[in-house]
């Protein structure tokens, strides 16, 4: 080999390297775009017959919040619960006093550095800590409580910048499931799912906090978290409270369109999802839609309605679109594939959920990684599989943690994961854990 070709071996070779050591952030729930896409490289194509490497575990307390991942560091939100019964009853609150707390921890070795805590009354059903993920975004980092608590935080530091109270500045009724929309930076704004009286949503702007607009009023908030799509020429912000799937101006909060669309017991959860022209929602109690976006203005009309016969209508997690086909976990656990176009159901099965049996809110959060998906079910079980029309294909399962919580009589870990640096970190009540990912 000449020297001159030599050199650009070489080059080429730590470009390679380079191009594998990059590592992606999980910045926020449902992963940097919000569309459950990890798009890191050098991942696992099988899992080794003698399972994954842990490569850390650390102590945390209760909560539904998942975690978020930025260079180095990894943020997630507990609560400490110092008195009361945190009973599970899905009609029921339960009253606790204890303390809510933001951590942070390093990436590398999972050593703890900074966290923010504050005193909190809980007053909801299944109590065991705060619901949504942190979003991390230049520098700081936002957390939204059980009980309506916005707080902006240094990241670096932990140093509280500035705070909301959805249920003091804007009349809002705590859900009886806590609130539970995962903020939203979009630009120079905050979004946020507040509640009361036309302000359902709220944006704020992100350094400051002064409130920049506020939009939409509803019989409830219900638990969707807000989400950016591009459609009619424009961007939106999509809002799906308890009554309706709506389109919004994010620059003055000024609604586009509104399609009704309204779950049971206002749960709102699973966040629409946007393929081409479309637009997917779904909820409990057969209720769910397939949208035709107007491609030259901002607006939407129906397509079709879910109803016993086809759709999918997922509780705890979100769907996810890929070559025309929808797939999602009903309430009773059943992974779905429905044919976009008409709804019409292709296959079902509860392997990757629940088990063999359907259960009540059987669940696993679905992240697809180039050509495969990774599912986090409730069992604590991360499993690879590729889904298709045609099956439900498993290529290995492995077991992260124990499901600490309970619904239903069963145990469970609802706790949508997060995806960076070649790994995933996933928690329960006790204990957050990073399990690497890389190939070898």
């Amino acid at each position: 080999m000449t020297r001159s070709a030599a050199a650009t071996a070489a080059i080429i070779a730590c470009c390679v390297c380079s191009l594998h050591a990059v590592a992606d952030d999980w910045p926020q729930w449902l992963g940097p775009q919000r569309d459950s896409v990890w798009r890191e490289r050098g991942v696992v194509d099988t899992f080794p017959a003698n399972g994954l490497k842990v490569k850390w575990r650390a102590a945390i307390s209760g909560g539904y919040a998942g975690p978020a991942v930025v260079g180095d560091r990894v943020y997630v939100t507990d609560y400490v619960c110092t008195s009361g019964d945190p009973f599970n009853k899905p009609s029921k609150r339960a009253k606790l006093e204890g303390s809510e707390r933001v951590l942070c921890f390093s990436t590398g070795d999972g050593s703890f550095i900074w966290k923010h805590e504050y005193e909190c009354s809980y007053d909801v059903s299944y109590p065991a800590g705060p619901r949504t993920t942190p979003t991390v975004s230049d520098g700081k980092v936002y957390t939204v409580g059980t009980m309506g608590d916005l707080r902006c935080l240094d990241a670096n530091t932990g140093k509280l910048l500035w705070t909301k109270d959805f249920k003091r500045e804007y009349g809002a009724k705590t859900p009886i499931w806590g609130f539970s929309g995962h903020p939203l930076v979009d630009g120079d704004k905050l979004i946020c799912m507040a509640g009361g009286k036309d302000s359902i949503a709220v944006a704020f702007d992100k350094d400051s906090g002064q409130e920049l607009w506020h939009s939409l009023s509803a019989s409830e908030t219900g638990y969707c978290s807000p989400v950016v799509i591009h459609s009619g020429a424009t961007k939106q912000i999509v809002i799906w409270h308890a009554d309706a799937v709506n389109g919004l101006d994010p620059e003055t909060g000024r609604p586009y369109w509104t399609i009704p669309l309204k779950p049971l017991y206002g749960m709102s959860i699973a966040v629409p999802r946007v393929y081409g022209d479309f637009l997917f929602a779904c909820g409990i109690g057969h209720k769910c839609a397939l949208l035709k976006l107007d491609a030259r203005r901002p607006g939407a009309e129906i397509v079709w309605r879910g109803d016993s016969r086809n759709g999918v209508y997922c509780a705890n997690s979100s769907p996810i679109i890929e070559n025309d086909v929808i797939y999602g976990v009903c309430r009773q656990g059943q992974l779905r594939a429905v044919e976009l176009a008409t709804g019409r159901r292709l296959w079902e099965t509860c392997d990757a959920t629940t088990g063999a049996r359907p259960a009540y809110y059987g669940t696993a959060f679905i992240v697809r990684h180039e050509d495969r998906y990774f599912l986090f079910n409730e069992h604590g079980d991360l499993i690879l599989a590729r889904l298709s029309p045609e099956a439900y294909e498993e290529i290995g399962r492995f077991h992260v943690l124990e499901p600490t919580g309970e619904a239903f009589g069963r145990k469970v870990v609802w706790s949508h994961p997060a995806f960076a640096n070649r790994a995933v970190y996933a928690r329960n009540d006790k204990e957050l854990v990073c399990v690497s990912l890389a190939a070898e």
